[in-house]
């Protein structure tokens, strides 16, 4: 009998792919999708641990769906809640003392177990924990995935961390640096294919650190693994995210130049923009060292786009060391970038630190660093008017008749136009700029069908 699964999932792209991972290895049991928790048979909250209050958010869903799981079990059904993920990972015990109706506790690392774990659950009386690293990896015991994930899809092949970045909590809750096999990447990549996928974003902390064991024993770097995933037919577009400059090698660097499929947009985070609040976070770069990086990104394609990431008010961040930031970004220029005021994450070393940033510095120079950025995006945006470019459509948009897809260099694109062309790449005359979007006309003419073929297309 049909039970219905509900996953909220918060955070990274790494959690969407592992919530996704987590129906798959429930189906077998009968569970099934649900957009509602509302008299859902089961519900997980796959959590984040990277922003400030993570732990509190959490709790205060876990309210909210403690009175939706009395309401079953006054009907005589039973809700399993289980709390998934880095927050589960970092703070399970105190979810099981603060929660005891929570039925499962499990990390980032163990959910290829969720059918043993479920049934503990139905025979115990406490709560099920599970925040161990295993030996093995989870990767080995994950279903193959039978169902199409959609036009556009995420395939992990790299998790954990090994940089021990000062702010960040993820070499805790993700553990250390662990590559897939590359056989077992391409075989993941072909049934997506198959499958519907036209456009595959490769997923990792570290993902540029990637350095798989391929079928005949030797060791495939992410760029190897780009220009054989490029071999595949029927795979359009090759993505990946997120890098790290240590990890940003010149084979990398190449494929940028001479694998078509591989868009250029890159997600390149480097946090701030001066030496010593770097090396305070202990990153293991320096700004021109992210300068030079970018120069040979450029020189290889001059067309590729950035995107970054910053965090303003680290501990002991200076005026003079903010105005470093600022001047990076100036020389830099990005099309895209995420920006955030720096929050002590608890057992990490820089929130011991005493030198914290005042709130009020913090929010001034977020307001001063995205204005900057807001101002790079618009002016990138408003590049593209009048111009042509291929459109990846992969969903109906929020009106009538519209759809959305995405440029090479992940804009997101509106057209009026039939869902006949979901799945498909067609050209697209852009005819207005907005500040996270695009909208256009589809060109008479010639796009390039869910098989890789040429077709007539008419908007």
């Amino acid at each position: 009998m049909s039970k219905k699964l509900f996953i909220k999932t918060w955070g990274c792209q790494m959690n969407v792919y592992d919530s996704a991972r987590m129906a798959d290895v429930l189906a077998p049991l009968g569970y099934t999708p649900s957009d509602e928790p509302d008299g859902a048979d089961m519900v997980i909250l796959n959590t984040c641990h990277i922003r400030e209050k993570a732990a509190e958010k959490v709790f205060s869903e876990l309210g909210r769906l403690r009175h939706m799981k009395d309401e079953k079990a006054r009907q005589g059904d039973r809700m399993v809640l289980a709390v998934a993920g880095c927050v589960a990972q970092a703070e399970g015990e105190e979810i099981v003392a603060r929660a005891p109706f929570v039925d499962i506790v499990f990390g980032p690392q163990t959910y290829h177990t969720l059918p043993e774990m479920v049934a503990k659950a139905h025979r115990a009386a406490g709560a099920v924990l599970n925040t161990d690293f295993p030996a093995e990896s989870k990767f080995d015991h994950l279903p193959e995935d039978s169902g199409g994930q959609g036009v556009s899809a995420f395939l992990a092949v790299q998790e954990g961390c090994d940089k021990f970045c000062t702010f960040c909590v993820v070499p805790y809750t993700r553990g250390a640096e662990f590559s897939r096999p590359a056989f077992q990447v391409l075989a993941e990549a072909k049934r997506m294919i198959a499958n519907g996928t036209r456009e595959i974003n490769l997923l990792g902390q570290n993902v540029n650190a990637y350095h798989g064991e391929a079928a005949d024993g030797s060791t495939w770097s992410l760029a190897r693994l780009i220009r054989e995933l490029a071999e595949i037919d029927g795979l359009a577009r090759i993505r990946y995210t997120t890098s790290h400059p240590r990890d940003l090698q010149d084979d990398l660097i190449r494929a940028h130049a001479e694998v078509p499929q591989l868009m250029p947009y890159l997600h390149l985070p480097v946090q701030a923009g001066s030496d010593r609040i770097l090396a305070a976070m202990n990153r293991k770069h320096t700004a021109d060292h992210y300068r030079a990086i970018v120069d040979k990104l450029r020189t290889a394609n001059p067309d590729l786009a950035l995107s970054g990431d910053f965090i303003v008010g680290f501990p002991g961040e200076s005026d003079a060391d903010f105005a470093e930031t600022l001047r990076l970004v100036n020389d830099v220029t990005y099309a895209q970038a995420y920006s955030f005021k720096y929050s002590p994450r608890p057992g990490t070393p820089a929130s011991t630190e005493a030198r914290q940033v005042p709130e009020e510095v913090k929010s001034e120079r977020l307001a001063a660093l995205q204005q900057l950025l807001d101002a790079q995006q618009a002016a990138f945006n408003a590049g593209f008017v009048g111009r042509t470019v291929p459109v990846l459509f992969d969903r109906p948009g929020k009106r009538p008749g519209q759809l959305m897809g995405r440029s090479p260099h992940m804009q997101s694109v509106y057209v009026q136009a039939s869902e006949r062309l979901v799945g498909t790449i067609a050209d697209v005359r852009i005819e207005a700029a907005y500040a996270n979007s695009l909208a256009g006309t589809v060109e008479t003419g010639v796009y390039v069908s869910r098989t890789g073929h040429s077709a007539g297309v008419s908007a």
